[in-house]
């Protein structure tokens, strides 16, 4: 399973602003620094903000900060939060796919569980286990 760009942008944002949790830090700053499309990146912090992982300060002095501690910020639930469709074969498609099997096969429940289980081992580690401040500090 691959992660979308949508997930892998969300982690880097959220590393970002926990490496500057001393201030707000700007989608101009976050654009320049990590060399991304501005348009995207917006897409990823108005959806981490709107799941309540980043808050959000309008105006001039504006930015963006954490608005949970580091240690409950879970791996699973940002990439719960950024990806759309957990879908792994035709089949589980929301609108059944149009596998002729579909119905009969056991095919999902084995990827089932072991989404689950992926899911299980993300869920145990935070933003704080993966931080790596000091390094990403440097950056601004």
């Amino acid at each position: 399973m691959r992660l979308a760009a949508f997930s892998d942008l969300s982690f880097r944002v959220l590393l970002y602003a926990a490496a500057h949790d001393d201030r707000l830090v700007t989608i101009e700053e976050i654009h320049t620094n990590l060399k991304v499309s501005r348009g995207h990146l917006m897409k990823v912090v108005h959806k981490l903000t709107t799941a309540g992982v980043l808050r959000s300060v309008r105006g001039r002095a504006g930015g963006i900060t954490l608005n949970k501690p580091k240690r409950e910020i879970s791996l699973a639930s940002v990439i719960r939060s950024g990806e759309t469709d957990f879908a792994q074969v035709e089949c589980m498609r929301a609108d059944g796919g149009t596998c002729t099997f579909t119905g009969f096969c056991k095919l999902p429940g084995p990827l089932n569980e072991a989404m689950d289980a992926y899911l299980g081992v993300l869920e145990k580690y935070t933003l704080e286990d993966i931080e790596v401040s000091s390094r990403i500090a440097s950056l601004a």
